[in-house]
């Protein structure tokens, strides 16, 4: 594949990403504003658009997706990444401009994505084990257990009872 077709796709890829949850936030948003005939029409290009990401996305595969115990590799070091380096920034420049939501978010997904490199180099450690793991996620900050899910979200606090199993 040539090289500007490849930007081509990874650019429509992102940007068709994006689309689909901007478009959900503005159907959400219509949904609070009592306009479900809107929503509907939000939901509806926001899937659209989620169909043409994992179309260009399924173009890239030779170039983005490898075999398993790569991609957990890869996928280990760039939450490694967020954690150590991109989300410490973040909440420093949010705490230097006095926004103290930005800073509390970015500390729960600094923290969330620690968890999630510590079960990345599990996973690269056992690939190979029998036994199933059972995931739960914290709809509110994205901290992964492992297991069963805990009484209260060790990141954000919020109670174990709304975690989501991913199965």
């Amino acid at each position: 594949m040539a090289d500007q077709t490849r930007e081509n796709l990874y650019a429509t890829y992102e940007g068709e990403s994006k689309a689909y949850f901007r478009l959900l936030a503005y159907a959400e948003k219509a949904e609070e504003e009592e306009l479900g005939r809107i929503a509907l029409l939000f939901r509806a290009v926001a899937e659209a658009e989620r169909v043409h990401a994992s179309k260009s996305l399924r173009l890239l595969r030779e170039f983005y997706v490898k075999d398993t115990q790569e991609n957990l590799q890869a996928s280990f070091e760039r939450e490694q990444d967020a954690a150590q380096k991109r989300y410490p920034e973040f909440i420093r420049v949010a705490e230097a401009e006095g926004n103290r939501p930005a800073a509390v978010a970015f500390s729960h997904m600094r923290d969330a994505e620690e968890r999630h490199a510590t079960l990345y180099k599990h996973a690269l450690q056992f690939m190979l084990a029998a036994d199933d793991p059972q995931y739960h996620v914290c709809p509110v900050c994205g901290y992964i257990a492992e297991g069963a899910a805990p009484e209260t979200c060790p990141v954000c606090g919020v109670s174990g009872e709304q975690f989501r199993s991913i199965s």
